[in-house]
């Protein structure tokens, strides 16, 4: 087989945070890259491509956790590996 076969397929909806039930860490072995309205996002924690959504960090806002504070922007959303 090939290395282009072991890959996992990327999922619809897509979160960093290992707490996230949409966490998937199979598909963090390799780079990924997010495309959102046809610009390039390297500070997406969450995504889902069937709603057409990213969350990125509101500046340096944390929430009561330390957490940085998340907005979802709506637009095209499009994920590929690197």
């Amino acid at each position: 087989m090939t290395e282009a076969d072991q890959v996992p397929p990327l999922p619809d909806h897509l979160s960093i945070d290992p707490r996230s039930p949409h966490h998937v860490a199979a598909v963090f072995e390799r780079d990924i890259g997010i495309r959102f309205n046809d610009k390039e996002r390297a500070d997406v924690e969450e995504y889902c491509i069937s709603e057409g959504w990213i969350k990125v960090p509101a500046g340096r806002t944390l929430d009561r956790k330390g957490k940085p504070l998340l907005i979802k922007l709506k637009g095209r959303v499009e994920v590929f590996y690197r």
